[in-house]
């Protein structure tokens, strides 16, 4: 659906300065502005996922800072976007939701510097942010070489999770977790950049994990497999997989992209069915890693961090799922 709705008969002139914009599939647009250095731009937003309007504030915040970090970049400023139904909820939520964003930005080093809001039908909010990236630090999602390894730094399921807590059908032992992981910046991305063998770079959200993997493996020319034992699920994913509590997107996801998929015998394809497709809000950095450069990143996100798969070459299904 993307897809129909980007498609344009407009050609625009070229520009050298423009490093990463619409003719890839990446996380944010990159502007080279001299001595080294690019400019970031993305923006991000969304109607509410979590009852509690200050938690949706710093998710929606984060969710947007992310596209900064999965480009190796620094954020340096956002500002807000707000659409809110001022004659239905009272202007004191709106304010709530706000401070959530301003909160997390203050956690991340950057300003809240000013924004647009709207009366809108329903709550909206998110952030267009700034960023800076000296450019030997760059990393796309379409770079990635055949032989590397691939790490996830989140747990997947955040999805399956809000979807049973909309539903109110969430446990309240799970709530903590996925307030948390929702919120938690990847601010590990700006160090991921630093690292030479790091040759691909893409956070997890909309388009679930294979959605985002599968735009990394065309994006490079290339095939995945994924070890389907070795992803990190959230706490009590399954549990609620096994009720069949899964966001409508999940099956969207699965019919733009599911036929360029193959499973391994013994693989739970039921269950993967519902995970891998499952839309992240904020998740992990999906990272491509050269054999030599594992345990520099390993110090970054964590010694006990498994791979999660490796990039291979291009065959008659994207991804293999083993």
């Amino acid at each position: 659906m993307l897809d129909e709705i980007l498609k344009s008969n407009i050609s625009l002139p070229d520009n050298d300065k423009l490093l990463v914009g619409n003719h890839s599939k990446d996380d944010a647009a990159v502007y080279d502005i001299g001595n080294g250095t690019a400019l970031i731009s993305t923006t991000d937003f969304f109607m509410p996922i979590v009852d509690d309007p200050f938690d949706f504030g710093k998710i929606a915040a984060a969710n947007s800072i992310s596209d900064v970090y999965a480009m190796g970049g620094k954020p340096l400023m956002a500002i807000a976007i707000l659409g809110w139904p001022v004659e239905k909820i009272p202007a004191d939520i709106a304010q709530r939701v706000v401070e959530g964003g301003r909160t997390i930005c203050a956690e991340a080093g950057i300003p809240l510097a000013g924004g647009h809001s709207i009366d809108s039908p329903e709550p909206i909010f998110g952030l267009a942010v700034t960023g800076i990236v000296p450019k030997e630090n760059l990393k796309q999602n379409n770079t990635a070489q055949e032989g590397d390894y691939l790490f996830l730094t989140k747990p997947l399921g955040v999805g399956i999770l809000a979807t049973a807590q909309k539903r109110g059908l969430l446990k309240e032992e799970h709530l903590p977790a996925l307030i948390s992981q929702l919120t938690a910046l990847n601010k590990v991305g700006e160090e991921l950049g630093k690292i030479n063998g790091v040759t691909a770079m893409t956070d997890v959200t909309g388009f679930g994990l294979l959605g985002h993997l599968m735009e990394m493996a065309e994006g490079s020319g290339l095939g995945a497999e994924i070890y389907y034992d070795k992803l990190p699920v959230a706490a009590g994913v399954r549990e609620y997989i096994a009720q069949r509590i899964f966001p409508d997107a999940t099956t969207r996801n699965w019919s733009s992209y599911g036929d360029k998929v193959k499973f391994e015998k013994g693989v739970n394809v039921m269950e993967a069915f519902t995970l891998l497709p499952d839309p992240q809000t904020n998740g992990g950095l999906l990272v491509s890693v050269k054999e030599e450069a594992i345990e520099a990143v390993k110090a970054i996100i964590g010694k006990e961090i498994l791979p999660v798969g490796r990039m291979i070459a291009a065959g008659e299904k994207r991804v293999w799922v083993m």
